[in-house]
């Protein structure tokens, strides 16, 4: 399909019970089960809703994603991916990065022993000196928040995956139609719903 048609019909299926075209709005917190773990694939709301999975769905495809998840905010989504790393591994990102990206990193995850550098990634060349075996991810923004900067993603994630690194691609400022960060290399992409997480 191509991005147009993505944009209408990916990951929209008629309602089972109504045939409703376009996905309903589920405003339901608790779905019937026949006993307790055997339901119909919804429990509780907070865990899956059947209007979010066909958005993940549809966002996923829009980039020929596998997978997605929709977040309450963009700082969840960012937690959530932090959280793939340990105690004692190392990030590069960009010294110009959005604000509550750097007081999360600074203030929340370097207390539990992850390290960040912050550099001017609109050098490609620039991550050579950071890079060790103890470096678990690249965290890029571009165009950057606020001052607009371009990096280049397939530069650099070609250089991460030469080293071993995942490359998550905050795309906050820009949409699948204008990069596709999953086609450039990344292994994850956020977009802002207000933030929306993706991967091949």
């Amino acid at each position: 399909m191509n991005f147009g048609t993505k944009a209408v019909h990916a990951g929209v299926t008629p309602d089972p019970s109504t045939g409703a075209i376009m996905t309903p709005i589920y405003q339901t917190s608790t779905y019937v089960q026949e006993s307790p773990a055997k339901h119909k694939g919804y429990a509780y709301a907070r865990g899956a809703n059947p209007t979010r999975n066909a958005l993940q769905k549809s966002i996923a495809a829009l980039e020929d994603g596998k997978f997605g998840i929709c977040f309450s905010s963009g700082m969840g989504a960012t937690d959530a991916v932090i959280k793939l790393l340990a105690p004692g591994d190392e990030v590069i990102t960009s010294n110009d990065l959005y604000g509550g990206s750097y007081r999360m990193f600074r203030k929340i995850y370097e207390k539990f022993g992850i390290k960040f550098h912050f550099i001017d990634l609109t050098d490609v060349n620039n991550i050579t000196p950071f890079l060790n075996e103890k470096t678990k991810l690249l965290w890029l923004e571009t165009p950057s928040n606020p001052l607009m900067r371009i990096t280049d993603i397939k530069a650099l994630t070609t250089i991460a995956k030469k080293n071993n690194m995942l490359v998550a691609v905050d795309n906050t400022f820009a949409s699948p139609y204008l990069q596709n960060p999953l086609a450039l290399g990344a292994d994850i992409v956020m977009h802002s719903v207000t933030k929306y997480l993706e991967w091949p």
